[in-house]
């Protein structure tokens, strides 16, 4: 020890390796008896990784609003941690650090949720194990990080269920509310590069967690500084439960309750549909889905199989068009209309559409948001589920960064649209009111009811979620699952599309009918990214010099108003409280608006830029669009610019 803390402490006088970092290291070091992790931190001393250390210990790794997420790989991987290496070219053993995702965080993290749990049940006076459900996705060290978590809440007194294998996370989210879970954990970075992984923490309801159960976790699980543990005695630990194709199919059946139209289908059979897991969990029902449904889905088979490396692709996002690329090829080879991708951990979609143009067109999760919240308020209203008396308790939620076209369209049929903070755990906030609405009596086989049956009593005693959705590509039309759901909206998209060319018209050509109704819509989204210790610093005070100091003009064009998440009390459509968020709203004279944020997930900070323009006349629509983008492409010129000099 005095050796390696003599350089830990040169190095901090040097100005090379922060404080904060070589006190972690040394609480590390201090709290744990595991041999990796001296010899990983002494291969980084030795090499004078100073920059690679301060990102890996800046901090230590906080259980946050939802769970944790952060590097799983370093930026150098050690010897120690590389060792025989691991499946799909992986090291053998996460990478060594407090602030980033591995065993020694995991461990803190299981622990404390199951303290929680035990200690939650006890204090409603009931005297059972906690029981929570582990899913997780094709990441590096998912299984491996799902599997020990299982142990660890069993050796701490929980009764645990563990998926098989792979899945994505509404399947997660359906399992909590179909197996009576208390809680459930989703292993999975989402959307995120190859070298990250995390934990996501879903409540007995299905959805995200969200105070008071927020804080009592954080808390248990921030409190514990050691890995280390004893397990429980054996009478007072709890089972692991292995979860299979039983469970896949309850939720399937939930999932064909959602089809609007099952006639509209049969005029359509055959249509091609190419579709794309990314190497990740989209792969386990989505090619089933459609093929059940009549479309004839051809997979990727360069990207079918799960690779945590996702070895085919920059980005496993599918909002990239780069991701589809593979996917448009062979569109292009077969004849397809339409490429589907679903992120890893299968909770978000992307769309590449054919045009009457013959081109295929990359569209937004905006448009995709809206073309399903058309289609579905429509369709609803034409069969009869929604009517003049009972569409006041029809709902469309979306959140604040998303686009207003979704209001426009709500408003026209007469159904109210409220807006959330971004972040799918407030539409489960929501979903959760109107269930506790319908009263104990219904709630009692609630969960075993069908979509068409729990529909009808939504719309009788509560209120009825028509859809929701995400701007970053998530959506949902039930509440049989508290999450977004790619599975779901693949299906809902691909009966979209089938209403589109029972009409001879092709999904663009849709879109463009819409905004021709409602005005043209158009958003753009940028961010920028600052990793590790320095650029936490940077978002930081981005987003302080924002608030502090908001512009007064913006690209020639002065501000008329500025909405401050921060600190303004803020009330939804309904009259519930906004929870405070760092979030600035700019509203120009000439109708543009902004919005700019710091990422919860990932080391960015986002920037919202929203224009709209009335279409008096179709054949002026490509001119509306082209003035209307250009304008934004002006404003993001601008904003770019002003980060720059905000920083610097």
């Amino acid at each position: 020890m005095p050796d390696l803390k003599d350089s830990l402490d040169q190095a901090v006088g040097d100005g090379q390796l922060l404080d904060s970092s070589a006190d972690n290291i040394l609480g590390l070091l201090g709290s744990s008896t595991n041999p990796l992790y001296r010899q990983a931190i002494q291969e980084l001393v030795d090499a004078g990784a100073w920059e690679e250390l301060n990102d890996r210990f800046y901090k230590k790794l906080a259980f946050g609003t939802g769970g944790l997420r952060g590097r799983t790989i370093g930026k150098v991987i050690t010897r120690a941690e590389a060792g025989e290496g691991g499946p799909n070219e992986r090291p053998e053993f996460p990478c060594v650090g407090t602030a980033s995702m591995n065993f020694y965080n995991l461990s803190r993290a299981a622990r404390g949720l199951a303290k929680y749990l035990r200690d939650w049940l006890k204090s409603d006076g009931i005297d059972a194990k906690p029981k929570i459900v582990f899913c997780h996705d094709t990441r590096h060290f998912s299984r491996d990080f799902a599997e020990f978590c299982a142990r660890v809440c069993a050796e701490n007194g929980c009764d645990v269920y563990l998926f098989d294998s792979h899945r994505a996370t509404p399947v997660l989210s359906f399992a909590i509310r179909a197996l009576n879970c208390h809680a459930g954990c989703m292993i999975t970075a989402s959307h995120n590069p190859a070298h990250d992984n995390g934990l996501k923490v879903n409540f007995s309801d299905g959805a995200a967690i969200v105070p008071p159960h927020t804080d009592g976790i954080i808390a248990e699980v921030n409190s514990l500084a050691s890995e280390d543990y004893d397990p429980l005695p054996p009478a007072e630990q709890g089972s692991v439960t292995i979860v299979g194709p039983e469970l896949d199919r309850l939720y399937i059946e939930r999932l064909q309750g959602l089809i609007l139209q099952p006639e509209l289908l049969k005029q359509t059979q055959g249509l091609k549909i190419v579709f794309t897991a990314l190497h990740g969990a989209g792969g386990v029902m989505i090619p089933g889905l459609l093929r059940d449904m009549g479309f004839d889905c051809i997979t990727v088979p360069e990207q079918d199989a799960p690779d945590g490396r996702f070895p085919t692709v920059k980005s496993p996002n599918p909002e990239n068009a780069p991701a589809l690329q593979l996917g448009v090829d062979l569109a292009e080879k077969v004849g397809a209309a339409i490429v589907m991708g679903t992120d890893p951990d299968c909770d978000r979609m992307g769309i590449f559409a054919r045009g009457g143009d013959g081109e295929m067109h990359l569209l937004t999760g905006n448009q995709i948001g809206s073309l399903m919240a058309y289609y579905r308020l429509k369709t609803m209203f034409d069969l009869g589920i929604l009517n003049e008396g009972n569409k006041d308790r029809a709902i469309l939620i979306k959140t604040f960064v998303t686009t207003e076209l979704q209001r426009a369209i709500a408003e026209k049929y007469g159904v109210t649209c409220i807006n959330t903070l971004t972040g799918f755990k407030y539409i489960g906030q929501k979903l959760a009111k109107y269930e506790r609405a319908l009263g104990d009596e219904i709630l009692k086989n609630y969960r075993d009811l069908s979509e068409p049956e729990t529909r009808a009593l939504r719309l009788e005693h509560s209120k009825f979620f028509v859809f929701g959705g995400e701007e970053s590509y998530g959506y949902l039309a039930c509440d049989f699952t508290r999450d977004k759901d790619a599975n779901a909206a693949a299906m809902m998209f691909a009966e979209t599309v089938a209403y589109a060319e029972s009409r001879g018209i092709t999904i663009v050509d849709l879109m463009d009918e819409i905004y021709v109704e409602f005005g043209y819509y158009t958003e753009y989204n940028a961010n920028r990214t600052f990793e590790g210790a320095e650029g936490a610093t940077k978002i930081a005070a981005l987003a302080t010099s924002y608030a502090d100091s908001p512009p007064a003009e913006c690209d020639g064009v002065k501000v008329t108003k500025i909405r401050n998440f921060g600190t303004e009390d803020i009330t939804d459509e309904e009259g519930d409280p906004i929870p405070k968020e760092k979030m600035l709203f700019v509203d120009l004279e000439d109708g543009r608006t902004f919005a700019v944020r710091p990422s919860g997930t990932e080391p960015k900070i986002k920037y919202y830029l929203f224009g709209r323009n009335d279409v008096p006349e179709a054949s002026q629509l490509a001119e509306i669009k082209s003035a209307t983008t250009s304008g934004l492409e002006s404003l993001w010129g601008w904003l770019s610019t002003d980060i720059d000099a905000r920083l610097g």
